[in-house]
């Protein structure tokens, strides 16, 4: 069956459609494959809390915050939407606290009730105080805060009232001590300069220097791990064979050596026996004579002319040039 080209256009129009409608909501943070209810929480105060920080129950992300907007104008609180991205039945009496840990973000954490109905889309969960790491912090450290302050003030009175009572000597010697502190706390102060002091600087050296090592990091695990592979194939490699070959060529090597040096073989002969070097330089003698000889004279060996004389010139008694003669030698 052909189809036609206007159906072939509704096809791709309406493709194309569902196409920018899933981009646009995942561009602006939707799954539509996943959960999508509404909940809504209100606190007074939100506390460094921020659209997209994360809801968890039980240490499990379900959701994240999409929307923050106050409640009224005069800002009696603010209203929190909640995306639930998991299906997740969370009972009605469910509580939300804000968390806010020492080294994580702030977040959501919801509460598990005990309720037997379950929230919907669109429902408002209860809130609660703070009840993380930093809230029971803050609540520890004031009373200690407290009783430091007033633990100071005894030690003034205390000091006022010993001062009132030691001689004049005895102050003067707790002036001095005082004055000579104060010397000191000046010393370690310039010693702790920032810009100037040498503990300053020297702490300053060893920053750019574990900095450069940052730095270089990758440069410096690749030298070592040429070298551990340079260190790698040179233990790999057979030097005990490798020298055992060498040594048995060297001796292959002096026995041939010898044997070229004494008159054993054609090669020692010719080296150490005079005598067969010059019948050598004899037949060579000769050979070249008898070249030259069919060279100069070709009829003398060769003779193809019918009515052609023969030549009658004696053969050649020495080569044209003759290489082995003394004269030639020296």
């Amino acid at each position: 069956m052909k189809i036609s080209n206007e159906t072939k256009v509704g096809a791709l129009t309406a493709i194309a459609i569902v196409v920018l409608i899933l981009g646009f909501n995942y561009l602006k943070g939707r799954n539509l494959t996943q959960r999508d209810d509404k909940l809504f929480a209100i606190f007074p105060t939100v506390r460094g809390l921020a659209v997209s920080n994360a809801v968890f129950i039980n240490g499990l992300q379900v959701g994240k915050v999409v929307e923050m907007h106050e409640k009224d104008k005069n800002l009696s609180g603010i209203i929190i939407t909640i995306n639930l991205t998991k299906d997740i039945n969370i009972p009605k009496n469910s509580v939300v606290t804000i968390t806010s840990e020492l080294l994580s973000s702030t977040a959501l954490d919801i509460v598990l009730g005990d309720s037997r109905a379950f929230v919907t889309d669109g429902d408002t969960l209860a809130t609660k105080a703070d009840v993380s790491v930093m809230g029971e912090l803050t609540k520890s450290i004031n009373p200690a805060i407290n009783n430091a302050n007033k633990t100071l003030i005894e030690l003034q009175m205390l000091v006022q009232k010993l001062s009132a009572i030691v001689d004049p000597r005895t102050q003067t010697n707790i002036q001095g001590i005082v004055s000579s502190l104060n010397s000191t706390s000046q010393s370690l102060d310039r010693l702790l300069n920032e810009r100037s002091g040498v503990l300053a600087r020297s702490l300053n050296n060893v920053e750019s220097i574990t900095s450069n090592f940052a730095k270089n990091n990758d440069k410096i695990n690749n030298t070592l791990t040429n070298l551990d592979k340079a260190s790698t194939n040179f233990a790999n490699l057979k030097l005990d064979e490798a020298i055992l070959s060498l040594k048995n060529t060297m001796t292959k090597l002096e026995n041939a050596v010898a044997k070229i040096d004494s008159k054993e073989g054609t090669l020692g002969l010719l080296l150490n026996d005079s005598k067969l070097y010059d019948q050598l330089l004899m037949t060579n003698r000769s050979l070249t004579t008898l070249l030259d000889d069919v060279r100069v004279n070709p009829k003398r060996y060769v003779n193809i002319s019918v009515f052609g004389r023969k030549d009658k010139k004696g053969p050649l008694q020495v080569p044209i040039y003759d290489s082995t003669s003394i004269q030639g030698r020296k």
